[in-house]
């Protein structure tokens, strides 16, 4: 195929980065340039393990950088002015710096509808919020975290009842789409960025661990069951019920308990605990759980 020009540098470190790489290539786009963060051990035998989009660029010839600090890229981006970044969930920040190297800058794309939701989870913070709407913003990205003006957006009606990976599966898709459907204009400078509305921002936070244990006290059962489908993977939701840590997977609410399994919440209603991942590392139903645990 074709490629177009000019030449794009695509940063990206995480598997939903690899949609839109894939798709870039596929259309013609001239990626010249992988940027990915360095091969991490992963697994019991903590194999060094490489990030996909690292993977592909190989596959098709495509040199690739694995800097540990972004500033060590600088020397080579100068050598292919003028050059488009293309940044989709790469996991580091960009100094200025790097991003003023770049024609007309480094696009982003951010898996919701900007102002709201700047920072690391918005999807995992759409689902918890029981949010009706989210969807995907194509940004120029600045020194400030997701502050960056606006091309264009998507948008997407919520259902109550996606999972975290379904979310992230349909709006990287829908993102990639939007993507490559505006880039061309985004490139020769038809389509020209809006400001945000600063004081309409909204913040999410990096997730950790600590973010997994579900509050009976302070949570309703249809935000325990928002937070499970949001921190499926990471961090998870977690209880301790008969003096075990459990895993909850799959869940729904209900004003009576199927089982001694199931909890009540500050609202007076219970989260059904449908599927679980037992202190053995096994995936289960609760009624299996319970059957091997009878005493």
């Amino acid at each position: 195929m074709t490629k177009i020009s000019p030449k794009i540098v695509f940063f990206g470190t995480e598997n939903y980065s690899l949609i839109t790489l894939e798709a870039l290539v596929e259309e013609g786009f001239n990626v010249v340039c992988v940027i990915t963060k360095p091969d991490t051990k992963r697994g019991r035998g903590h194999k060094l393990t490489e990030p996909p989009v690292k993977t592909f660029a190989k596959s098709h010839n495509i040199p690739v950088l694995q800097p540990s600090k972004v500033s060590e890229i600088t020397d080579y981006i100068k050598q292919l002015q003028p050059v488009t970044g293309v940044l989709v969930a790469y996991g580091k920040i960009i100094p200025q710096s790097i991003i003023d190297l770049f024609t007309p800058g480094i696009i982003n794309v951010h898996p919701s509808l900007l102002p709201k939701y700047r920072g690391p989870s918005p999807i995992e913070s759409a689902i918890a919020n029981r949010d009706t709407e989210t969807g995907v913003s194509i940004m120029q990205l600045d020194s400030k975290m997701d502050a960056g003006p606006i091309y264009t957006q998507t948008r997407q009606a919520l259902t109550g009842k996606e999972t975290k990976f379904e979310l992230y599966d349909k709006l990287f898709h829908d993102g990639t789409s939007l993507l490559i459907k505006n880039l061309p204009n985004i490139i020769n400078g038809n389509l020209q960025p809006t400001p945000q509305d600063n004081s309409q921002a909204s913040y999410c936070q990096l997730l950790s661990k600590d973010d997994s244990w579900l509050d009976t006290e302070r949570m309703t059962a249809a935000e325990a069951e928002a937070h499970v489908r949001a921190h499926l993977g990471f961090p998870r939701s977690r209880m301790t019920i008969d003096d075990r840590d459990i895993i909850i997977t799959k869940s729904h609410c209900d004003k009576t308990p199927s089982s001694h399994l199931d909890k009540k919440f500050a609202d007076g209603n219970y989260l059904i605990i449908d599927e679980l991942i037992a202190p053995s590392g096994k995936t289960m139903t609760a009624e299996e759980f319970i059957r091997g645990h009878q005493v």
